[in-house]
């Protein structure tokens, strides 16, 4: 089993950023640390709306960098 570590940009935030030690270059999110999002692969269209809602929120550089996506 692969082992992550979580991390949140800010303690209040929703969105835990995953880092994986083995990769480079690759954008991970997970909102309960068991489903784990590639934010190229999965945003937005993988993410209910609830969840999007909340990245949006939170990380409004990615929402601005994928603006064509939407």
């Amino acid at each position: 089993m692969e082992k992550y570590n979580f991390y949140k940009d800010n303690p209040t935030d929703k969105v835990f950023w995953v880092d994986n030690p083995d990769t480079k270059g690759e954008f991970l999110f997970s909102f309960d640390k068991k489903k784990i999002y590639n934010l190229f692969a999965d945003y937005p269209h993988n993410l209910s709306k609830k969840e999007k809602q909340i990245f949006d929120k939170e990380n409004p550089y990615w929402v601005e960098f994928f603006k064509d996506r939407i």
